[in-house]
Order: C-alpha cells, then structure tokens, then sequence
C-alpha cells in the first residue's frame, strides 16, 4: 500500500487538517460529552465506530491523530520544564498565564494547565493499541502494522511519563474511553503516581520487546514508513522504545535508589546508541565545539560549530543530533503552529520583545567555568580572563546560543533602531531579517543519551566513568582503563559496553590544535569541551582523588565523595549543554528526589534571578521545599496527593 500522501503533504501540519477534513465527515464516531476531566471531541477517538484497524487507510488516518493530538502538548512540554526552573526568567512582555507558571500559581484554566491534552494523546492510543489486527500480514508475509503497534505503546509511555512528572498523581486508564460510562469509570477509578507509572510501563515496554523483536523485525529500532515530509524523515517523529525505558528506569531508580536498576537505565541508553541504525551502528559524539581560535592571545576570534547542531537536519546519519521532534506549521493560522520561537526570539511578531531570557543564575554557571585553550604546542594552556563582555568568559555555549543586538532591527513607525535577543536553539534574527526559523519542537537529541547515561553510571557507582563522559567522551579505551578503579565484580557490567575506537576515535590535543597527521576519524569528545575548551588538560576540571584504592571500605566512601561531586558537574552540564530545551525542572526534580533534599530544586529556583536575590525567592510565593508544590493540580481531580 502506498503512502505517498506524506510525500506530497506540505510540512506544516504534517497534514492534520486533511485527516481532519475526513474525520469531519463522519469516518470518526461522534462521542457524546463526558465528564469535564475526561471531555471528548468528536475526534479525540479515531475510528471509534470500527471493530478493528486492519486496513492501511485506518491505520494511517489514526496514527495521524495521535501525532496531531501529541502536537497539542508539544510547546507545553518545553515551558513546564525550562520556566518552571532556574535558567530563564520572563520580560514584561510575557503573558499573565506564563508568569503565572514561573511563579507557581497556576489556575484550573490557566491554559498550560489542560490535563484532558494528555488523555486525548492517551485515549487515541489506548484505542489504537486495542483494536490494531497486529497479526495481519501482507502478501510478502511481512507484518503489516507491527511498527505502528510498537510506535503507539511507546507513545503512550512517554505521555503517562510527562503526565506524572507534572502532576504527580493521575488517574490511569488503559483502556479506550468512548463513553460517558466510560469516563466516569475512569475518573474514579485508580490514580498512578511516578512509581506506578514507571512500573507499569516499564512492564509494558519490557514485554512488548521480548515479544517482537526477533530477526523478523525490530520494532525498538524500526518505525513506519511513511517516507519523508517537508525533507523531513518521519521516524523522527517517533519515540525510541529504549529511551523512553531508559528514562522510565532512571526515574524508578531515583525513587528506589536501587544500583542495578541505574545500570540498566544506562543499558538502555547504550542499547539505543549501539542499535539505533543497525546492529553495531556507530553514533559518537561528534566534535561540535564553541571555542576561541587556536594561538589567539586577545581573545576576540572564535569558532563555532555547535550552535549549527540545531539548526541543520541532515539525513539519517551518525551525525545527526536530532533524534526526535513533535512537527509544527510554518503559517500561524495552522492549529499546530508553535509559539516557541515568539517566546523566545524577537520576531516581527511580537514586535521584536521576546517574553523569555536568559536568566542571572544561567549566566552566572556559563561564567564560573573556566576556558582552557591550548597553544599551538598543545603543551601549554591559558585560560579565557573574566569580564569579557557579551559572555565570552567561562563556557561559550550561552555565547553562541543567545545573541543580544542593539542594532537588531528597525521600528517601522519611527526609524529607530530596536533591541532583539535570540535563542538559536529556536532561531535567530540578523539586522531585522529572520533567519534559522525553527518551527519543530525537539525533544530527544543525542548529547542527552550521553549526559544521561552519565548520570546512570554516577549513581550506579562508577563516578570516574561518568565524569570521563564530561571530560574525554567514551570508548573502550576509557571503558578498560576505567576499570581498574573497581572491583572484578564490576568488569562484567563495564564489557557489556562496546565502543570500539575504530568506531569512537577520541578527540587529541594534535585534534585541536590543528597539527594531527593521523588518518583516525576522532569523532568523540567529552561534553564539557563542548563550549569550555579543552577539558583534559584543564587543570579547574578534574575529578578528586582520582586513585585507585585497594581497601573495600575506603573505596566505598572515595566513591560516596566522588559521586556527589560528579553529580555537582552533571547539574551544571545540564545548563550549559541543554539550557531552554525543556528538560531543566523535570532534571532538578530527579536530583532532589533521589537525595531526598527539596532544596536542590527550590534553592536553584529560587535563585533564578542571581544568589544575591535568593531571598526575594524571585517573586515565587509557593514553598518548593514542600515537594507537593512542585506539581500541577486541576479542580482536585488530578495532582499531587
């Protein structure tokens, strides 16, 4: 059966209103109001008169409506986790309902407060799930809808996931609603809280994984293939299974602190790095680096090819940073249109006045690093001085991500030229021309694999090897000298790890000095040399007492130290690296709850606004050292118990 539809379909909207246009007509059953929790559109169900979905146009129109309903939450799940945390702060130009978000106080109708968006994602893949014939096969003997059944559970966990992250406690239901009996039943049936919705899907996804994949198809790796859309590979648009259960399991981890359950989390991580397009597929780090030119001594040259990591989508390589997005409309008056670039830019839109910046406490993390450059020996090094005027000291990642320009445009009723601020990661603006516009919003790119298998690795209890993560990147050579630093017992865990050099080249001084003659593809380098120079010869970057300790107990504690100071460079990495994608709060949230300290988050975001207003607490009136005030709540029928 052909899908040439999405070849032909423009990229805004991947063509949700032509389904739209169909469902009007009366191929979706029209459903009766429910509940106000639970309330149904006509098409919040796809094909709810139909028995089964054992044909291609079925399949494919409701595949659409879950990725058009996941477009519904898309901005939602950047806002809720970037302003709700310490990075950036709101101008006077953002509307009441967002400062009512950074500060916590939240209304039943605020509109980044619509829970019934989640279970609208939710209920079209409950039903999906229930009535797909996953046994038909074509005339090749191929499984005909196995990849979407795979794509819709996998869905599903993602959604419940970001559902309990803000709201802590949900009604769960995994069964299609398509009645008012239906919805009552699920609004007093049982809520799942964070725990639950781990262990359920969890189990779910595990399950789903040992039955299907096999030689015949690989359903963590495989999506539907629908062809391209706008020059854009729809399985972007999908959510790897092994991610998603690396999260689940980083998450449970957190809540349990079990040590094996963190290795795993990073054997999910690894699995998808080393399957993701075939088994034993390279997917290294790259070397996308901001950084002042080598030999410079006045500190005014610099080169960036980071913040083009953002912007470029190139095809489906091991270059490729972008692993998944939720697709947005080029042209406003589309439904799926994403407000993100307003939000954070200045466009001819909002009149060139953002409503999101930057804020003190993340400029204040970019400027306590300490850039090291190398000299054109490779063995002496100098350090960025402080004071550098537009955040050219410290990292250069918020250098390159945020561009202030006094200059920036012209007011069009006065002549005058007009300040605007950028954030690449969402486009940029040049002497009032619009340039990089970014409609997509993204939501797994590689960096996060690595940063958050670092993560599972530190609190697993192999500190030195998360921190080689931040500091040289990862292969076998790391793995195995890694190694000595713990006990046997652990070398069967380290070897189940495979990042072979000739696949994981490390990056060498010789690399970034430029004077390398060897032919080796150095594709890996450590995150932190992504925007603070050269970080293994930066003598302010190193891991403590890093000795090896034959004594059981005196290991164990060096351990203990080292862990929490890794944990000290994860936290300020997450800024540098991944500032204004949306992952910040859901990241201080882990933190916290994994060392039962709340002011882990609520001290940072209190601070948001610099150290010095720490006691103002930044306007925010909610106590977040009492972990329920961190959730969302929706006329009691839904939240934090």
């Amino acid at each position: 059966w052909s899908l040439s539809i999405f070849t032909s379909l423009p990229l805004g909207g991947l063509g949700w209103a032509f389904a739209s246009g169909l469902l009007c007509c009366g191929v979706a059953a029209a459903l009766t109001s429910c509940s106000d929790f639970f309330d149904q559109e006509s098409d919040h169900v796809i094909y709810a008169d139909s028995e089964h979905l054992n044909n291609a146009v079925d399949s494919v129109y409701s595949m659409t409506g879950i990725l058009s309903k996941l477009q519904v939450i898309a901005d939602r799940t950047i806002l809720l986790g970037e302003v709700r945390a310490d990075l950036v702060d709101l101008t006077g130009n953002a509307a009441s309902d967002l400062h009512d978000l950074a500060e916590f106080n939240v209304s039943d109708d605020n509109p980044y407060n619509q829970p019934s968006d989640y279970y609208a994602v939710i209920n079209n893949c409950n039903y999906y799930i229930a009535h797909a014939d996953t046994a038909l096969r074509n005339s090749r003997n191929e499984y005909v809808f196995m990849r979407e059944y795979a794509a819709v559970r996998t869905i599903r966990a993602w959604t419940y996931l970001q559902l309990a992250l803000n709201y802590g406690s949900v009604p769960f239901v995994d069964q299609p609603i398509l009645s008012k009996e239906d919805a009552d039943g699920a609004e007093n049936g049982p809520r799942y809280d964070l725990q639950q919705v781990c262990d359920y899907f969890i189990s779910d996804l595990e399950q789903l994984r040992g039955q299907y994949t096999n030689a015949e198809i690989d359903i963590a790796n495989e999506y539907p293939m629908y062809g391209s859309v706008g020059g854009y590979n729809v399985r972007f648009f999908f959510f790897p299974l092994d991610i998603v259960l690396g999260d689940l399991h980083l998450w449970r981890a957190s809540l349990n602190g079990n040590r094996e359950e963190y290795k795993t989390a990073a054997q999910c991580y690894y699995r998808y790095i080393n399957e993701r397009n075939g088994e034993n597929s390279a997917y290294p780090t790259g070397a996308s680096i901001v950084r002042w030119m080598q030999g410079t001594t006045t500190w005014m040259s610099l080169l960036d090819s980071w913040s083009t990591t953002f912007v470029n989508y190139p095809a489906y390589t091991t270059t490729q940073e972008v692993i998944t997005l939720i697709p947005g409309s080029t042209s406003r008056s589309d439904g799926s249109y994403s407000e993100l670039r307003d939000l954070f830019c200045s466009t001819s839109d909002n009149d060139y006045q953002p409503s999101i910046m930057p804020s003190q406490a993340m400029q204040e993390i970019s400027e306590a690093q300490a850039f090291c450059a190398p000299d054109n020996t490779g063995l002496n090094v100098s350090y960025a001085p402080s004071g550098l005027t537009d955040h050219q000291s410290g990292d250069l990642r918020l250098y390159a991500a945020w561009t202030v320009d006094e200059h920036g445009a012209t007011d069009q009723s006065t002549g005058e030229y007009i300040e605007t601020s950028s954030i690449s990661k969402y486009g940029s603006i040049r002497r009032g021309r619009e340039t990089d516009k970014i409609y997509n919003v993204r939501i797994y790119r590689r960096q996060m694999l690595y940063w958050r298998m670092a993560e599972a690795f530190n609190q697993a209890g192999y500190p030195r090897l998360a921190y080689k993560i931040l500091e040289t990147g990862i292969n076998n050579e790391v793995l195995r000298e890694c190694e000595a630093y713990y006990t046997p017992q652990d070398t069967a865990f380290f070897r189940g790890f495979d990042f072979q050099p000739v696949r994981y080249g490390l990056y060498t001084t010789e690399d970034w000095t430029g004077t390398s003659t060897m032919a080796a593809n150095h594709n890996t380098i450590g995150m932190h040399t992504r925007g603070s120079g050269w970080t293994p010869m930066n003598e302010y970057y190193r891991l403590p007492n890093d000795t090896i300790e034959p004594d059981d107990a005196k290991r164990s504690q060096l351990i203990a130290e080292q862990q929490l100071f890794v944990d000290s460079l994860l936290l300020n990495e997450n800024a540098l690296e991944f500032a204004f994608e949306g992952t910040r709060f859901y990241d201080l949230m882990r933190f916290a709850i994994r060392k039962g300290d709340t002011s882990i988050l609520a001290d940072r975001v209190y601070a948001r606004r610099g150290r010095n207003a720490a006691a103002a607490q930044s306007g925010i009136a909610a106590n977040l050292r009492d972990q329920r005030n961190w959730y969302l709540n929706w006329n009691n029928k839904i939240g934090y118990q």
